[in-house]
């Protein structure tokens, strides 16, 4: 990682910790419309179209989509590929990774439609699970939506732990720009008999704004509900939503944190 990267993230993370850590878990109910909304930041763009680093697995160097497959994880993708980036097609499913991972440093890079159609949820909605099974019924998702200038429940905006925890700011750019996801993933660990012996956290910086510092899962991330924890495999696909928008995704790469 780049020296002025590094410096950038620690001035990010002693400045924010003390907001991040200090948020209660349950004082709100699931997507609850009276949450405070997070306070807007004009987002940076030091992130952007980000070298992978050496031990990088590449997911996507915009030539091709070999290295995915829809959601069942047996046929190709039918999302449709352009000139370095590819985009959702609605209605044919979710896609996910061939490779399975665990803990995992994400590089993301994702866009919502110029053209603003809908409103709410509506608005350029997608998301990235973390350990997702058949058809992206189960994981923990980071939720991709057009935030700008589009109140939700805060639980349900951009950069969200999807219906567990709001970003700490609103780092959106406007539809169709470019934006960046960096997050890290540190799976759930459960022991021989399936009992749960440490939750999964993640850390999530959107367009170089630190917005989840170690956040403690509180189980898969649902609509709605609250699920509880249950044994999974060390290792699953990561997956990309097809909420029937068309969002655009490019240079996705991945640090396998387990393969150390």
């Amino acid at each position: 990682m780049d020296k002025t990267l590094i410096r950038h993230f620690s001035i990010l993370l002693l400045f924010n910790l003390g907001i991040l850590q200090s948020q209660p878990k349950e004082k709100y109910k699931i997507h609850d419309e009276n949450r405070p909304q997070p306070e807007v930041v004009t987002h940076s763009s030091f992130s952007r179209m980000a070298t992978p680093p050496s031990d990088a697995i590449v997911l996507f160097d915009g030539t091709d989509l070999s290295e995915w497959v829809n959601s069942s994880g047996s046929k190709k993708t039918q999302w449709k590929l352009g000139d370095n980036y590819f985009e959702v097609r609605k209605k044919t499913g979710a896609i996910q990774t061939v490779q399975e991972f665990g803990d995992v440093q994400l590089h993301i890079e994702w866009s919502s439609p110029k053209n603003i159609e809908g409103e709410g949820q509506g608005r350029g909605n997608s998301g990235v699970f973390f350990m997702a099974k058949p058809n992206v019924s189960h994981g923990y998702e980071v939720q991709i939506l057009d935030s700008y200038k589009n109140p939700v429940y805060p639980d349900g905006q951009a950069s969200a732990i999807y219906g567990q925890y709001p970003p700490a700011y609103n780092a959106s750019a406007p539809p169709g720009e470019w934006q960046t996801y960096d997050i890290i993933f540190i799976r759930p660990r459960f022991d021989e008999s399936g009992k749960l012996i440490r939750a999964a956290y993640l850390t999530v910086l959107h367009n170089g704004v630190l917005v989840h510092y170690n956040r403690e899962l509180l189980g898969p991330t649902t609509h709605q509900v609250r699920t509880a924890y249950s044994a999974h495999p060390n290792r699953l696909p990561i997956a990309l939503q097809d909420h029937g928008n068309p969002v655009r995704y490019r240079n996705i790469w991945v640090r396998d944190l387990e393969s150390h």
